[in-house]
């Protein structure tokens, strides 16, 4: 059973917005002729909705114009002039009040993107020559009625490799966006590795999400690159080409959107990393470059001091998953801070496949060395992948893999509820409407069964090849307790997927008197506490089984037993656990509450309650046994013989 209540300012949040007008498809207007060294072009009202400036149209002042590094903002008649280079984006901020045009896939058209030589030849690609500047680039706008309280949906990592994969994308996120009421909906942000590798996949992927019938923006992730560029200043140019700008902003209501590149690839030769030395395999950095650091740095100042920045890149700019790794959280975070400060900004990303709800000032071991920052500077959510661990795992009803996150987390999105520049951030499930949190119980027949889980792991970490010691079966059931478990001492392990520091968690056993939950993570700059008195008993039973590597047709054969993942690996053999990087023995938002030793035999009602940052309070309820000795759980052949 799922309870939750909701306090009046979450309520107010939650209240409808006027529905948003997206029947507005159009593009940004290039006139052809000499430029005089510099991009120049207007800013204006297009009335009549045709994408060019007509006659009789009118310029707009004060809207914010960039090359990706200088920035200006238009003159009263709409005007503005800007330095030019050969390999650059153009691009506006969307002013609140107006909405710029849309594609057909409902991608915003707020930018001209230039590379006059075009890119070098790329396996997907990229960009074709521009040739030289246009004499003008127009940006076109309509006036919007929007009123400052609207949601935004946030994504991360759908990561589909295949058309298979895509599929899945299409199942969940696809059919929620045409089952959900959309009206108060005005973005949909995606925190990068929108792909898997193969950007060929792109295409299908835009018609799918058009379906929501909602501005899309995005930023670009490790897996959205042009591998086979050799340069970081080629290496989106796919990605460029079908979205825009590696990074942009955007306002809507009181609210800026950023949206930054803090992928460089390859750091090759150019950061002072190991993996980055150029004796090895190209490969990414999370940092943020100098020209776009130049670029926030021009253009923060021309942001009232009153809006809420909402900032997404796709590496973290902190992580408690990869606390101890440069390589997965943002190496000059004290630069961006910087220039943030006095701002209250929240800041998104994805890559580590995980939840995380960091407060500012929250802090983790690993932290200062890898971002030059001890404390987070200001309030941070790692928004989890909407392929979950990478779209492994077996399937659930919907035919779609259950693929649970690496923190414990379910597959899912975030939604951000803004009234004005106050905001509500609520973690959604795909399938478990409502849902905040899941509860198990951390006894000693789980550790026992887990510990050889993972043994097994650790000495045969990526294949199938090897029958494994045990499977979920033999753990029994996991909402059954014998009297030694309780004596031997049992917890109830609770994983609150939004849960962050100023969270509480409560459990009570047959409505006595609730028991505190502690946080297993105090995110007070301590290191990162693994193993399984940290773990997430349910999540690990959930990722302890794949059967689908052993299915295997006659037909088929092994060109259809089991599945592949990532580029092309095949998980096929014998039934066993993810990958032991994937196995959830430590969280963020985990919660310990130990069980009385005294509880009776019998079945007991088990209610867990989590109250968030927000002040909502979110309960959910299990009933669970208490028995002096497991039963059979099988057929009882005894009494047929």
């Amino acid at each position: 059973m799922l309870r939750f209540l909701i306090t009046p300012t979450a309520m107010a949040l939650a209240g409808a917005a006027l529905a948003k007008d997206t029947s507005y498809i159009g593009a940004v207007e290039t006139i052809a002729g000499e430029a005089d060294g510099q991009a120049r072009g207007t800013v204006f009202l297009d009335t009549n909705r045709n994408s060019v400036l007509d006659a009789d149209e009118t310029g707009i002042a004060g809207v914010i114009v960039s090359n990706g590094r200088e920035v200006v903002v238009t003159s009263d008649d709409g005007t503005y002039a800007l330095p030019a280079y050969g390999d650059m984006n153009v691009f506006i901020t969307k002013p609140a009040g107006y909405v710029t045009p849309v594609n057909a896939q409902m991608v915003p058209q707020f930018a001209y993107v230039h590379k006059e030589t075009g890119s070098p030849d790329l396996r997907f690609g990229g960009l074709e020559p521009t040739g030289p500047l246009p004499a003008a680039i127009n940006f076109p706008l309509i006036e919007d009625a929007q009123d400052g309280v609207f949601d935004c949906l946030v994504f991360g990592d759908t990561q589909p490799y295949t058309n298979r994969e895509v599929g899945y994308v299409r199942d969940t996120l696809g059919t929620m966006l045409a089952q959900r009421d959309m009206s108060d909906t005005e973005c949909l942000i995606f925190a990068g590795d929108v792909m898997g590798d193969d950007l060929s996949l792109y295409d299908r992927f835009k018609q799918i999400i058009a379906v929501g019938q909602t501005p899309q923006y995005f930023v670009g992730g490790n897996h959205d690159v042009d591998f086979d560029a050799a340069s970081d200043a080629d290496s989106f140019d796919t990605f460029r080409r079908e979205w825009g700008p590696e990074y942009w902003a955007a306002e809507i209501g009181e609210v800026m959107f950023l949206g930054l590149d803090n992928v460089r690839y390859p750091c090759n030769g150019v950061d002072p990393h190991p993996f980055c030395s150029t004796d090895k395999t190209h490969t990414y950095n999370g940092v943020i470059s100098e020209r776009q650091l130049e670029w926030l740095a021009n253009f923060l100042p021309n942001v009232p001091e009153d809006r809420l920045i909402v900032m997404t890149a796709h590496i973290p700019f902190q992580t408690f998953t990869d606390n101890t790794a440069a390589k997965h959280q943002t190496d000059n975070l004290d630069e961006l801070a910087d220039l943030l400060e006095g701002r209250r900004v929240l800041a998104l990303a994805g890559h580590t496949h995980t939840t995380e709800n960091i407060e500012e000032g929250e802090h983790f071991h690993g932290w200062e060395e890898n971002t030059n920052v001890a404390g987070a500077p200001f309030h941070q959510i790692i928004t989890g992948a909407v392929s979950g661990s990478w779209w492994a795992g077996d399937l659930n009803d919907q035919g779609v893999p259950r693929s649970t996150q690496r923190l414990g987390s379910p597959r899912g999105y975030y939604q951000l509820s803004f009234d004005g520049n106050e905001y509500v951030d609520t973690y959604h499930v795909f399938g478990e409407a409502g849902a905040q949190l899941h509860a198990s119980f951390n006894s000693p027949r789980f550790r026992e069964w887990a510990a050889r889980l993972i043994a097994y792991r650790d000495l045969y970490p990526r294949t199938f090849d090897q029958e494994p010691p045990v499977i979920n079966r033999d753990l029994g059931d996991l909402y059954m307790l014998t009297k030694a478990d309780l004596a031997e001492g049992t917890w109830v392990a609770v994983n609150v997927w939004n849960g962050s520091k100023s969270s509480t968690v409560a459990v009570s056993i047959n409505e006595a008197t609730p028991i505190a939950g502690t946080r297993t993570q105090a995110g007070e700059g301590e290191e990162k506490l693994t193993g399984l008195d940290y773990a997430d008993p349910l999540a690990i039973w959930q990722q302890s089984t794949i059967s689908s590597v052993s299915a295997r047709s006659v037909d088929g054969g092994s060109d259809t037993q089991g599945y592949t993942t990532w580029q092309g690996t095949e998980w096929y053999g014998k039934a066993g656990p993810y990958q032991r990087w994937m196995l959830t023995d430590n969280s963020q938002h985990l919660w310990r509450a130990d069980l009385p030793e005294d509880l009776p035999v019998g079945v007991h009602m088990l209610e867990v309650s989590t109250t968030d940052r927000h002040g909502r309070t979110f309960t959910r309820s299990y009933a669970f046994e208490v028995v002096e000795e497991l039963p059979n759980p099988d057929w009882q052949a005894e009494f047929w013989e």
